[in-house]
C-alpha cells in the first residue's frame, strides 16, 4: 500500500478524533469550567448565556403547572385526559390507556413537588444568583427544555406502575411522608447553597459589585465544593421514595441527575484547585466524605 496513503489516512483520523474530543469538551462544560478552556471562534457561534438557565425552569413551571391540573380534573372531575396527552403516553409507555389512568397519590405529590421545585430554582435564578459572561452550548440549552418537558411526561408515564385504589387520602404510606420530608431538607440545602454563591458576588445591601470567581466557604461548602448539585440528587432520591421506589423509569433519571451533576461538580472541583493554591484539600467534589 502506498505510504502517502497511509499517512493521509492516519493524519485525517487523527484529525477527526481531535475535533471530536474538542467538540466534546465544549459541549459538556458550561459557565467558569468553559472559561479557560481553549476554543476554536467557530465553536462560540453556538455560545448562549448561562443566565438563561432561568428559562428551563419558567418552561417547568408552566408546563409542570399545566399537567397536575389536568391531572387533578382527572381525579376529582372524572374527566378523561386530553387525548394529545394520553396519546404521547401510549407512545412512551405502549401501554393503552384504557389499562392506567386510575388516581395515584404519588403521582400527584411527584408532580405538586417537581412543580414547586421548579418555581423556587426560578425565583432564585431571577431574585438571587448573580450570573456572569459564562455561557452554555446551544446543544445543552435545548436539551435542557427538552429535559424539563419530557420529566413531566415521565411522571405520568409512572401512573402505570402500580395501581391506586381507594381515596387520596387512603393511599398515604410512609414512603410519601419519608420523601416530602427529604424533599424539604434538600432543598433547604440547596436554597442555602445557592445564597452562599450570591453572596460572593453581592455587598452587604445586596448589589452587585464583582462578578469574578471567588472560593467558597460556609454551610456544606466545608464537605464539598458543589453541595448544590449534590442536593439535586437529594431532590431526584426524594421524589423516588414518593414513587414507593417503584418506578424503574424515575430510578433511571436518577441515575441520570447523579452521572450529569456528579461531573459538573468535578469540573468545579478541578478547577477550583488549579485556579486556587489554597483550595481546602479535603473538601470532596460531590458527596461528602465520599466523591
Amino acid at each position: 500500500m502506498d505510504p502517502a496513503y497511509n499517512v493521509f489516512h492516519t493524519s485525517t483520523w487523527q484529525f477527526i478524533r481531535l475535533l471530536g474530543m474538542t467538540y466534546s469538551l465544549d459541549l459538556i462544560r458550561y459557565g467558569k469550567t468553559k472559561q479557560n478552556l481553549k476554543r476554536d471562534d467557530w465553536l462560540r457561534v453556538f455560545d448562549v448565556p448561562k443566565r438563561w438557565f432561568w428559562h428551563f425552569y419558567a418552561t417547568s413551571v408552566c408546563w409542570n403547572g399545566l399537567l397536575p391540573a389536568l391531572y387533578l380534573n382527572f381525579i376529582f372531575q372524572r374527566q378523561s385526559l386530553p387525548s394529545w396527552l394520553t396519546g404521547i403516553i401510549d407512545i412512551l409507555t405502549g401501554v393503552p390507556s384504557t389499562d392506567g389512568q386510575v388516581p395515584q397519590l404519588s403521582t400527584l405529590l411527584v408532580q405538586l413537588l417537581l412543580w414547586v421545585h421548579s418555581l423556587r430554582r426560578l425565583l432564585e435564578c431571577l431574585f438571587v444568583s448573580v450570573f456572569s459572561d459564562g455561557t452554555m452550548h446551544l446543544v445543552q440549552y435545548v436539551f435542557g427544555l427538552g429535559y424539563y418537558i419530557a420529566i413531566g411526561l415521565t411522571v405520568l408515564c409512572s401512573d402505570r406502575v402500580k395501581k391506586g385504589t381507594g381515596t387520596l387520602l387512603s393511599q398515604l404510606d410512609w414512603f410519601h411522608v419519608a420523601g416530602f420530608t427529604l424533599f424539604i431538607a434538600a432543598s433547604l440545602l440547596q436554597h442555602q447553597s445557592m445564597l452562599l454563591l450570591a453572596r460572593l458576588r453581592t455587598g452587604k445591601s445586596g448589589t452587585v459589585e464583582t462578578l469574578t470567581h471567588k472560593v467558597p466557604n460556609g454551610g456544606w461548602f466545608e464537605l464539598v465544593s458543589c453541595p448544590h448539585y449534590f442536593a439535586e440528587l437529594l431532590i431526584y432520591i426524594s421524589l423516588t421514595l414518593v414513587f414507593g421506589g417503584l418506578s424503574l423509569t424515575w430510578w433511571l433519571v436518577v441515575l441520570y441527575v447523579l452521572f450529569n451533576q456528579s461531573l459538573a461538580a468535578q469540573l468545579c472541583h478541578d478547577l477550583y484547585i488549579s485556579k486556587y493554591e489554597s483550595y481546602p484539600r479535603h473538601r470532596k467534589a460531590f458527596i461528602p466524605f465520599v466523591f
